[in-house]
């Protein structure tokens, strides 16, 4: 056997044990809260190794923000946790229930999915969010992040087993897989007898590579290819206050916008406006003729990968468009299915909008950094699903659970 399945029969087993833990999964979630606190320094110290290896690596700015913590960021993974163990327990909720005629009761109930695997990037509180979200759900969690967040996500993930340990409950509850090379990935990838689903959060190239891969039934999570499109019926000063926020307010993750479409009616007026706001970030605008005809060469000419391309960075790519209809056609071509925005004051349009565009989350008149679980009142989530099987958009404890149906009867026979 080897040492990932090894890990597997180990979270088999405390699977086992969480999904009739009932209130020891409290005790356990805010046991880790405490952990978190309480360990920050040695978690901080930790984190310290990965920024420098980081840096000496040549990462970005915006991937070492998203590696980054502080004694704020801990302090929110904690009030996270906190936040995932006062939520209702999804376990045992009855879904639907009756009596057939025959006189059997049947009830569909929520149960845990069992083992669940994240293969994960440079985002340490995944680690704690991640973890949170599966125990409360009854699941065992297997957890593989990159080798860019390892010393963080060691110190972190070892705060969480002993926390659990001392609830009472099973320290592999979670498990980290210490091994960061490419063949860990595919060993979790394989680990069907054990796994009962994998969630890949992180970049495209990771979450293709797992979903092309993966022999374990896979719930596609994160890339986010959003657009914001400016109508001609447009409030200009919201819409340019929506763009600046949707791509600046925090560029790296996955509900930050990567590209503007322009009606043509109002682009004249609305480009400069939005690029002097932009300007303020220094983004970088990768745009179309028309863009450049407005705004001249300090824009990029953009190529067919603008937009396509996931830029997770201060940069932007904009288009000039004719109509909605072509605006439609071009996200219904390059969307990633994240998060779609339409400004306008047209209620028809918005309508339309909201009707035709098919993602997870489509906004009207506000920023795409909303479709996040804590901010659509869902707690913390495990990732945003992209995919429209069991799990779309913020996933919370539901999505991270299954059904069974219980069929009780008095003897009843076929």
């Amino acid at each position: 056997m080897t040492a990932m399945e090894q890990m597997g029969k180990r979270a088999k087993e405390a699977a086992a044990v969480l999904a009739v833990a009932g209130r020891k999964k409290n005790d356990a979630l805010l046991a880790i809260a405490q952990a978190l606190l309480s360990h920050s320094e040695e978690i901080l110290k930790e984190n310290q190794k990965d920024l420098e290896n980081g840096k000496n690596a040549g990462l970005t700015p915006s991937l070492l923000d998203r590696l980054a913590l502080s004694q704020e960021r801990i302090a929110a993974m904690a009030e996270g946790v906190r936040q995932v163990a006062a939520m209702p327990d999804p376990i045992g909720t009855v879904l639907s229930g009756g009596v057939r005629p025959n006189g059997l009761e049947i009830t569909k109930v929520r149960v845990p999915l069992g083992v669940i695997g994240i293969i994960f990037e440079a985002r340490p509180n995944v680690t704690s969010d991640a973890a949170a979200l599966c125990l409360k759900a009854g699941n065992a969690v297997i957890l593989r992040g990159g080798k860019e967040a390892i010393y963080s996500n060691l110190a972190i993930a070892g705060v969480m087993r002993e926390a659990v340990a001392q609830a009472g409950l099973p320290r592999d509850s979670v498990q980290l897989v210490e091994d960061t090379s490419r063949q860990s990935s595919v060993e979790l990838m394989e680990l069907t007898e054990y796994l009962d689903v994998l969630i890949p959060r992180g970049g495209a190239g990771l979450i293709k590579t797992v979903v092309e891969k993966s022999k374990v039934p896979v719930i596609e999570t994160g890339v986010g290819n959003c657009h914001v499109y400016i109508d001609s019926d447009a409030d200009l000063e919201m819409a340019a206050s929506v763009v600046y926020n949707a791509k600046t307010s925090r560029p790296s993750v996955c509900n930050a916008i990567e590209t503007i479409l322009v009606h043509e009616a109002v682009a004249e007026r609305f480009l400069p406006l939005v690029k002097k706001k932009l300007d303020e970030k220094k983004v970088e605008l990768h745009g179309d003729e028309k863009t450049r005809g407005i705004l001249g060469g300090c824009v990029i000419p953009a190529a067919e990968e603008d937009w396509v391309k996931e830029y997770l960075d201060y940069k932007l790519a904009v288009r000039v468009v004719p109509s909605m209809e072509e605006a439609l056609r071009h996200i219904a071509r390059y969307s990633s299915g994240h998060s779609e925005c339409i400004i306008t004051e047209n209620y028809q349009k918005a309508r339309e909008f909201t009707s035709r565009v098919d993602a997870a989350a489509v906004y009207v008149n506000a920023s795409t950094r909303f479709t996040d679980g804590g901010e659509f009142g869902l707690g913390a989530e495990i990732g945003i699903s992209t995919q429209k099987l069991h799990a779309r958009g913020p996933m919370g404890l539901n999505e991270l659970t299954s059904m069974k149906f219980i069929v009780l009867g008095s003897g009843q026979i076929r």
